[in-house]
């Protein structure tokens, strides 16, 4: 029979009158439900967001990028690529030059990233289900064609497939020398292509990034055998990690591979942050919310004074008092989480089901806010009440211990 318990409960079920220490333990219990409701809400929209990230980058980048530690690019033979593609869990391998250039369009230019690909590119990704306009091939009737992003093509106002005016690609040519020429033929080699699509994915890559043939950056680029990275599709039978430690193993340590989340670890890693820092500030505020429940534990010290001496006088020790009180600050602490929790799981059920909450933006890539709930947020909420409840309760049920009989009864 836990004595503490009942008597807990007996205080908390208590209604014989509508006293200041009611009052104040309804706004803790008030206050830990907002709090937990809104810790669950706020880290499901981030994992939701991470979880969007995953899947915008997903729809162009590979399961696994080979590239160099040192440097920007490396030497690539036959012997190499054989070798890589006998690897078990290898599907695909594609051969990738990606750097920067200038791309000229009538009287306009910007900066783009350029990424030249080998035709078996698609089958890492569907990027030709992103097409926006015109066609995803790089190749049409013995031409070069280039993908380029909405919003280099909203930057430059380009027109597809516009023969009479083509895209014109400069690239600083290397002569060995330490200054630049200053005629434009001797400093830069060029190359035209046509515009062939437009692809929409997300911001970044659509205003950034083109995409064309690989032998087409070979020239432009003059980088010879030369590569910036391999892409590796990985076979629907192997797991993407296993085949990441063989293929380290295999290249020695001239060489990294990465998988999805580290080719974007930087972004990813900010998102962790921010929702680390976001649960420590709500986390504050949970904890000022329950300050109440310190008042209201210490103020019912003070009108309970009798009955602790009468407890005392009856043999109960001062760690029986300690735990009534205890159980008293967990009870409210778990009837504010416990319907904090209810509602927040709620909110988030609905917003995943029923999509409620827009973007509010017409351009986004998503009509309704990302949500995701995950059971160790649940955990961690958990963990962090639990810790609250025990700060906020222990110096009240010790000052309860503490109590003489005769000078209370």
């Amino acid at each position: 029979m836990n004595v503490p318990l009942i008597i807990a409960r007996r205080y908390f079920r208590s209604k014989n009158k509508r006293n200041i220490i009611t009052i104040i333990s309804n706004i803790s219990m008030v206050g830990v439900a907002v709090g937990t409701m809104a810790l669950i809400i706020v880290l499901s929209v981030f994992n939701g967001l991470e979880d969007l990230v995953r899947t915008l980058y997903g729809k162009s980048d590979p399961n696994l990028v080979i590239s160099a530690t040192k440097g920007k690019a490396f030497p690539v033979d036959a012997v190499l690529l054989k070798r890589l593609q006998a690897t078990p869990g290898v599907a695909l391998l594609t051969e990738v030059i990606e750097d920067n250039a200038l791309l000229q369009y009538h009287d306009r230019q910007m900066v783009v990233k350029m990424r030249g690909i080998s035709d078996n590119y698609f089958g890492h990704s569907n990027l030709d289900a992103s097409i926006r306009e015109g066609d995803h091939r790089l190749r049409r009737d013995s031409l070069e064609y280039a993908l380029i992003g909405a919003g280099v093509q909203h930057e430059l106002s380009i027109t597809l497939d516009n023969r009479l005016a083509p895209l014109r690609m400069l690239y600083p040519r290397n002569t060995g020398r330490k200054t630049l020429s200053l005629n434009p033929d001797k400093a830069f080699n060029q190359q035209d292509i046509l515009a062939g699509g437009v692809f929409l994915i997300e911001q970044h890559m659509d205003d950034s990034y083109m995409f064309v043939p690989l032998e087409f950056a070979k020239r432009l680029l003059g980088y010879g055998n030369r590569r910036t990275a391999l892409f590796v599709r990985v076979g629907e039978s192997f797991a993407v990690g296993d085949v990441k430690e063989v293929l380290r193993d295999a290249l020695g340590p001239n060489f990294k591979v990465l998988d999805s989340d580290e080719q974007h670890v930087s972004l990813l890693k900010a998102i962790k942050v921010e929702k680390l820092f976001v649960f420590i500030t709500f986390a504050f505020i949970l904890l000022i919310a329950s300050l109440n429940i310190f008042f209201s534990l210490s103020m019912l010290v003070i009108d309970k004074k009798k009955d602790i001496a009468v407890l005392l006088a009856m043999g109960a020790t001062e760690t029986t008092v300690r735990r009534t009180f205890l159980y008293v600050g967990s009870i409210v602490a778990l009837v504010g989480a416990s319907t904090g929790l209810v509602l927040g799981v709620t909110i988030c059920w609905i917003q995943q089901t029923f999509h409620v909450v827009s973007m509010g933006m017409a351009t986004s890539v998503v009509d309704s806010y990302p949500v995701k709930m995950q059971a160790s947020d649940i955990a961690f909420i958990c963990v962090a009440i639990v810790l609250i409840t025990l700060a906020v309760s222990i110096r009240p049920a010790l000052n309860a211990g503490k109590l003489e009989i005769r000078d209370n009864l």
